[in-house]
């Protein structure tokens, strides 16, 4: 049974968004300290649905203009996913943990212009929401992508504004090495469900 766009961008998007980084330890930082929380996820949210659209609109878009385009996009895309389930597999065996520690930004100005940087300078962040998220929608239909768009957008303001909001509930889990052990194999396991859903519909 094929998982519907709107149920594949929003697995996607949280198991990418997920992971160890920049953005995350920021929102989460901002969240402990009480500083500036809802306006650190909001101005990270903003960022990544720009990206995102950019992605899945943009890249996506000019990908299924052309069948040629399109399957090469969509094997690169399920290339990268296996790799990135691989990836997420093998560090589960040596878990990270993600911390908070370090200054928070204490001025409107200060959290916004961190955001960006976090979220514009951030070659992960790009490779992500434009290229991956792109590549995955470009098989699909006009109304598949903008709903493949708008579960990959939820997922990123799911995630931050949990983050700035349960940033006391949060941070102990963030901190263990158990809990993101247990989070990275449900990557892995879940990137390398979305990759063969891409295959099994480029096959259909």
């Amino acid at each position: 049974m094929p998982v519907p766009p709107f149920l594949r961008g929003l697995s996607l998007g949280l198991s990418l968004i997920v992971a160890i980084g920049p953005q995350n330890a920021f929102v989460l930082r901002q969240g402990l300290t009480r500083r500036h929380a809802a306006l650190a996820a909001l101005a990270c949210s903003l960022a990544d649905t720009g990206l995102i659209t950019l992605g899945v609109l943009g890249v996506g878009a000019f990908l299924s203009r052309n069948p040629a385009l399109t399957t090469a996009g969509t094997l690169a895309g399920a290339a990268f996913l296996l790799w990135y389930g691989w990836r997420s597999l093998q560090t589960a065996r040596h878990p990270g943990t993600l911390q908070a520690e370090g200054p928070a930004a204490q001025t409107t100005g200060g959290v916004i212009a961190t955001a960006a940087a976090f979220s514009f300078l951030n070659p992960h962040a790009l490779l992500d929401t434009v290229v991956l998220l792109g590549g995955a929608s470009a098989g699909l239909g006009e109304r598949a992508r903008l709903a493949f768009l708008g579960g990959a957008v939820l997922a990123s303001w799911l995630w931050f504004f949990s983050l700035a909001l349960l940033a006391g509930r949060l941070a102990p889990l963030m901190r263990s090495p158990r809990a993101w052990q247990v989070l990275d194999v449900l990557i892995g396991v879940m990137m390398w469900g979305i990759a063969a859903g891409l295959l099994a519909n480029l096959m259909a």
